[in-house]
Formats: structure tokens, C-alpha cells, sequence
């Protein structure tokens, strides 16, 4: 039987970080801390002729995507644009490396270059919307002009690698990834607040949460692509995932994130401010969950979607909302809906039998309570006791008909 509600040590103190106190640092601190070397890194660079980066890349060296690494987000377009600027010899940024172990390395940055490059010379990338090479549209790396592969091949990318010995040790090695990571995509590609919250720390939530959202249910009520069975067996999503905006972005992972975090809203007192709430559940959750408590909530968020999806189908997340022609269902998911039927559902998750086998029931129910509910409902009242109402008002709707059944 799944746990319903607050597992018995899951609950959290989310505190506001303290301000140091500045005035306590002299100047002989600043400069000893300085000629000590303390948070220095110690690196060195490379070059890699083009056609190399491919057996490099499978020989099992490079580990391409760390947790701290966001997801790929660059479009075939886009890595068109990179090849066509080593065929015009334009200069191309360095990718930086950290050397986890001798000669083995994690991608810091470079991961969107280093995908192109391997799906150009396995012939996966088609080039498209080339803007001074447009001849080239719809040719692949074999199908080039034998000059112009020379050309190509001839062309380096350069690396900065982060040595072994930069850190003292693994504790120190984390926090130094993460702060270069977080430096050298400054001014870069903005990253969403879930790529941020991946980047600035590491624990038993950042697999699990973006294992839970490739549930498929999870991705049939948001409209996401869901796994085939090639990723099923090795992991690996294709073309249609990887350009699904929810998915670069971890805009489905921070959605499973609300789950767990909204959970905790009235045990720990919660803010109007999501993003806040979220960034600290995330940050103490990930340093005191142990994975056993992970992987027990993961299996009341999969119980709960599954339940919810089964019962209320591919409306699961919409609202209902006035409109010029009346009352009616919004055409997309939304969050305020997921919130608190996720919430409702995932107390009843005993009663599901009775659910699942009510369907109908609940359905005219929760449109009902929609439209008798409508100011509890659109979108304006954020305050905590206003999404306790709206949990509360879905959860005894749900309670009144398993009674009944």
C-alpha cells in the first residue's frame, strides 16, 4: 500500500539562508585566503582535429551530460550553423572539460557542439537553413563535395580542460563544477530556473525527478512525446523528445518537482512565491532525502498521475474558465489545475478501485465544482490558504463519491 499524505520523515525546515558577516574579514584573511590558492583552478588547453571527436566521444572518456548539465536545446538548424562555420574557418568557443578522473572528463560546456559534430559525421545531421552556404541544404557529411569534407576535416575545436588536481576533494570538486558551469553560461542562453536549480546542486532528486518525467502518462497530459521502446532499453530519447520545449527547458521536471514540494506546502508553512518555495524544497530535499524516500515518492507521483490519467483522462489538468461563448474547458493543461488534483488524488490513492471504476461520476463532479467554485478556480488567489481550499474542495468532492460507491 502506498503512503498517503507527509511520510513520516520527509518533513523539511526550508530556512532563509543567513547573510555573513562581512565586517569579520580583515585584509590579511582576503590575501592568505589568496596566496593559498584556495578556490583556484588549475587548467590546461587542447585542441581536437574535427573527424577525431567522434571515437572520442564513444570511447567512454567523456561523460556527455552530468546532472549539472542542462538538456540539449539546439535545433537542426542551429547545428547547421556550426558546421557551417568550420567550413568558413569561423572561430568556434572552447568547450570546457572537468577531468573527473585521469583522462576521463566530464562536459561542462560544449555538450550542443559536441552532438552536432557526432551526429554530422554519422550522417543524423541533414544541414538545413545554411545562410551563406545554402547549396549545401539537404546534404549530410557524406554526401558532401569531397573538397569540402577535407576542408571540414582539417578544422579544430578547442578545449579547457579543469584538471584532476584542481580540487582537494570531491566535496570541493562539486561546488567548483558547479560554479564554473553557472560562469561560463553567463550571457549565454538563459537558463530556466529548473536548469539553474540542477546546476547548483546534486542529490538523489535530480535522476529520480527526470526519470518520473518520462512517466507516460506524465507526458500525455502535458502534450509531451512519450517513450518508445528504444528508450525504454537504453535511454536514449529521439529527435521529437529532444525538441519538445518542456523537455529543453526542464520545464516537465520542475512540474513533477511541484508534486513533491506541494506536499510540504502546509507542514512547512508555504510562500506565494513558487519559484522561492521550489529553489529551497529542492536544495534541503536533495541534502536529507535518503534514496529510499526518494524512490517512495516517486511511486506516489506514479501512482497519483496514473490514477488521475485513468479517471479523468486527457482533460486531467484543464480548467474551466468563462468565456465570451460561457463557461468552458480551457484547451491546454494548467498548473494551477495539476496542483491540487495531483494533491487530491494522491490522498485517495487507497481508494482507487473505486475511482478508476467511477469515472463518469467524478468527471460530471469535477466540472460541477469547477463552475460552482469558479472565483476559488481562475487563476488569482495564490495565497496558501487559497490552494489549501482548492486541494481541499477536489479531495472531498473525491471522498463523496467513493462513499457513495
Amino acid at each position: 500500500m502506498l503512503t498517503r499524505g507527509l511520510l513520516a520523515n520527509e518533513s523539511l525546515d526550508l530556512v532563509v539562508p543567513v547573510e555573513r558577516d562581512r565586517k569579520a574579514v580583515t585584509q590579511e584573511d582576503i590575501v592568505k585566503k589568496y596566496t593559498s590558492g584556495d578556490v583556484r583552478i588549475v587548467t590546461e588547453q587542447a585542441r581536437t582535429q574535427l573527424p577525431e571527436l567522434p571515437s572520442i566521444i564513444s570511447s567512454g572518456r567523456y561523460e556527455l551530460q552530468p546532472e549539472y548539465q542542462r538538456r540539449r536545446r539546439w535545433s537542426k538548424e542551429k547545428q547547421s550553423r556550426l558546421i557551417e562555420s568550420f567550413i568558413m574557418n569561423v572561430p568556434v568557443p572552447p568547450i570546457f572539460l572537468y577531468e573527473f578522473e585521469y583522462a576521463r572528463y566530464e562536459v561542462m560546456d560544449g555538450l550542443q557542439r559536441l552532438t552536432a559534430l557526432a551526429d554530422f559525421y554519422s550522417d543524423d545531421l541533414v544541414l538545413t537553413g545554411l545562410e551563406y552556404w545554402s547549396e549545401l541544404d539537404g546534404m549530410t557529411y557524406s554526401s558532401l563535395p569531397l573538397q569540402i569534407r577535407q576542408g571540414i576535416d582539417r578544422r579544430y575545436l578547442s578545449s579547457i580542460v579543469l584538471l584532476y588536481e584542481t580540487a582537494r576533494d570531491d566535496a570541493q570538486a562539486q561546488r567548483l563544477k558547479e560554479l564554473v558551469f553557472e560562469r561560463i553560461n553567463t550571457g549565454g542562453i538563459s537558463l530556466s530556473s529548473q536548469e539553474q536549480r540542477n546546476a547548483a546542486s546534486r542529490g538523489p532528486l535530480n535522476k529520480k525527478l527526470a526519470e518520473l518525467a518520462r512517466t507516460p502518462s506524465f507526458c500525455q497530459a502535458w502534450g509531451i512525446p512519450e517513450p518508445d521502446e528504444r528508450e525504454l532499453s537504453s535511454g536514449r530519447v529521439r529527435e521529437e523528445v529532444l525538441d519538445d520545449a518542456r523537455y529543453q527547458s526542464m520545464e516537465d521536471i520542475e512540474t513533477v518537482l511541484r508534486f513533491f514540494a506541494h506536499r510540504q506546502r502546509t507542514s512547512v508553512g508555504a510562500l506565494r512565491n513558487m519559484r522561492i518555495f521550489l529553489d529551497r524544497y529542492w536544495q534541503k530535499a536533495n541534502s536529507t532525502f535518503s534514496e529510499e524516500l526518494v524512490d517512495e515518492l516517486g511511486r506516489i507521483f506514479v501512482a497519483t498521475m496514473d490514477l488521475a490519467y485513468d479517471v479523468l483522462g486527457e482533460r486531467v489538468f484543464y480548467i474551466r474558465r468563462d468565456r465570451p461563448r460561457g463557461r468552458v474547458w480551457v484547451p491546454r493543461p494548467t498548473l494551477l489545475a495539476y496542483d491540487c488534483v495531483m494533491s487530491a488524488f494522491s490522498q485517495h490513492l487507497d481508494d482507487a478501485e473505486k475511482l478508476r471504476g467511477s469515472r463518469e461520476e467524478v468527471n460530471q463532479r469535477l466540472e460541477k465544482l469547477y463552475d460552482d467554485h469558479k472565483e476559488d478556480f481562475d487563476g488569482r488567489r495564490t495565497d496558501p490558504q487559497d490552494v489549501q481550499r482548492r486541494d481541499e474542495l477536489i479531495s472531498d468532492m473525491l471522498k463523496s463519491v467513493v462513499s457513495q460507491g
